[in-house]
């Protein structure tokens, strides 16, 4: 059959014959185009979520050096607990800051496991659309609108849990510096004694 002078491919062949079928494979000139006219698209597509990758990693391990940072007060506090007499104030100060170190440690790990499923999204967005443009330079459309759509879907998921996680990394800051305030006013207190 001669080619269709459209779509680049035997006319017939690309949209079924007469029978309103549509073939799983793009037309030549569509499919084509989209990879290999512009190869910084697929370079776009990949490196977006990899460099979103990388600053996961990073943001991951500052918040496991934040946690081992209240693992250790938290230790200094509980021997200082031990020292001081039950029902006094500075037992009651301790029993306080305790609370806090608490809540932060539930917030930084919260945050830690919000980051790694960010981390998973984005590398997961980044293989899928290398698939995506593996299928569409085999003019694959269902596959490539699939890896398109499962793309999107990993890489929203990811900002979404990266937002989430730098908002309980915030949330944590202002409980630390919080509680460096308190201590610096009790520290002045003690002074003026």
């Amino acid at each position: 059959m001669p080619p269709d002078a459209d779509s680049g491919v035997e006319s017939g062949t690309a949209m079924g014959s007469g029978d309103g079928c549509r073939s799983s494979r793009l037309p030549k000139s569509s499919y084509h185009g989209l990879v290999t006219e512009n190869p910084f698209t697929v370079l776009t597509a990949v490196v977006a979520p990899a460099i979103l990758t990388n600053a996961c990693s990073v943001l991951a391990l500052g918040t496991s050096n934040r946690i081992a940072r209240v693992v250790d007060r938290s230790r200094q506090i509980v021997a200082r607990v031990a020292d001081a007499t039950p029902g006094s104030e500075a037992h009651d100060r301790r029993k306080v800051a305790l609370t806090d170190l608490q809540a932060r440690a539930r917030l930084l790990q919260n945050a830690l496991r919000l980051l790694y499923a960010a981390l998973g999204g984005f590398a997961t967005s980044a293989l899928i659309a290398v698939i995506g443009a593996l299928s569409s330079y085999y003019g694959q459309v269902v596959l490539f609108r699939l890896s398109g759509a499962v793309a999107l879907i990993a890489g929203f998921s990811a900002v979404a849990a990266l937002v989430a996680s730098c908002s309980m990394l915030v949330a944590e800051s202002h409980l630390a510096v919080h509680a460096v305030q308190h201590e610096i006013d009790e520290a002045l207190a003690e002074l003026r004694l």
